[in-house]
């Protein structure tokens, strides 16, 4: 998939793109369980756009900028008006 067919709510999503900046890690709480995990954005890029993904953790240490990274089941969900790429728990990143 490119990154311009993405749109809010898709699921099963696998896109490749390279790493173009990494926000600064920050600290989130889950509402849930208290527990404390870290949280960046990368900036990826194909032949035919931008889209931020979201990185948790280990994932955040993975990622370089300059890297290609292959997203296989990951998801699509706005936030704060902008749409955002997500791994999450079923999904799978790797860098090519």
């Amino acid at each position: 998939m490119k990154i311009s067919e993405l749109r809010d709510g898709l699921r099963r999503v696998d896109v490749e793109g390279k790493v173009l900046d990494i926000s600064d890690p920050r600290e989130v709480r889950s509402r849930y369980t208290g527990e404390t995990f870290r949280v960046a954005e990368a900036t990826i890029e194909d032949d035919t756009g931008t889209i931020k993904l979201v990185l948790w953790n280990e994932q955040i240490d993975k990622v370089n900028v300059n890297d290609t990274v292959k997203i296989e089941n990951g998801y699509i969900k706005s936030f704060r008006g902008e749409i955002q790429l997500n791994v999450g728990r079923y999904g799978k990143l790797t860098v090519l």
